[in-house]
């Protein structure tokens, strides 16, 4: 009785939470955290709250369909995982070999179409990843729907030291001006990265802090956060729901204040020169939502009544 009123209340506030998101974020990365402490509280090993968390990852790739998210990054394997026991590990390689190949003998993944890739530092892997890895991402290369990227052997500031040292090296050898090192150049060098810059990051486990996790596409983007206390294999739709809600109430707090520097800046403008202020006024509204765009073309006008006065 009281299962059944449990689960058509948390059907009931999901619904909620549905019609409180607009388009959400087009790029959403999960730190997947607290698989060993799930099985643990439960007498369990390692590797059974690894294949409990890997459940909650096929769920997910169905609620991100439903909200029409494109992109998927899920943080599974980081370099300082390399100094878990070696039994764990081996599980773990195991279970990441089986899925990359599970994933791309499910008929959702065609009919979705989803691009399944791996970003990290797949070198470092055992070889039969490896295959694994090479394997799932050319069977599904010609997808373009959504991007699936799963981050093995993974980690941020390697990433970034090993984009600038390319980088050095180009300058060095006369292939690259050190006037020409721009954001677009250290996104050349970056061998293994997401399609788009991220727009929120989830955590599940209880702790506050992203762990090393894409700061060149999560923290270049001003990424919202959402730390929740779920472990992974206890992760529901109703926490992805508030995930993308908190992604939703900073991107608003955000849009305003850009909409009221714009404004600002038009009447700033204006008060010196107004044809510059209508230039202005042109590029700005290139980079606002339509409402924003709004307020500053009412702003401009209120300036050109004034200056017909």
């Amino acid at each position: 009785m009281f299962g059944w009123v449990r689960r058509g209340f948390r059907r009931a506030y999901e619904r909620v939470l549905r019609r409180e998101i607009g388009d959400g974020p087009t790029h959403v990365a999960i730190i997947q955290d607290g698989n060993r402490r799930y099985a643990r509280e439960r007498g369990d090993d390692a590797p059974d709250g690894h294949r409990a968390g890997a459940e909650t990852t096929e769920n997910v790739l169905e609620w991100c369909e439903e909200i029409g998210i494109e992109e998927l990054t899920l943080y599974a394997f980081s370099t300082e995982n390399f100094d878990r026991p070696p039994e764990e590990r081996e599980h773990l390689f195991d279970l990441f070999e089986n899925k990359l190949y599970e994933s791309v003998r499910s008929e959702q993944i065609h009919e979705r179409e989803v691009a399944v890739r791996v970003i990290g530092e797949v070198d470092r892997l055992p070889e039969r990843v490896q295959e694994a890895v090479e394997y799932a991402e050319s069977q599904t290369a010609d997808y373009d729907n959504f991007t699936l990227n799963i981050a093995l052997a993974y980690g941020g500031r390697a990433e970034l030291l090993n984009a600038a040292r390319d980088v050095c090296r180009d300058v060095e050898a006369g292939e690259l001006s050190p006037d020409d090192v721009d954001v677009a150049a250290v996104d050349a060098h970056l061998s293994r990265q997401p399609v788009r810059d991220v727009d929120l990051i989830i955590r599940t486990g209880g702790d506050e802090r992203i762990s090393n996790f894409l700061p060149w596409h999560a923290n270049g983007n001003e990424a919202a956060v959402y730390f929740c206390a779920p472990y992974w294999p206890e992760f529901s739709k109703t926490d992805f729901l508030r995930g993308i809600r908190t992604y939703e109430s900073r991107e608003k707090s955000w849009q305003r204040t850009r909409t009221e520097r714009a404004v600002a800046l038009v009447r700033a403008v204006a008060e010196v020169e107004f044809e510059d202020a209508r230039a202005v006024a042109g590029r700005l509204r290139e980079q606002l939502s339509s409402s924003g765009a709004d307020e500053v073309s009412a702003e401009l006008a209120k300036r050109t009544d004034e200056t017909a006065d």
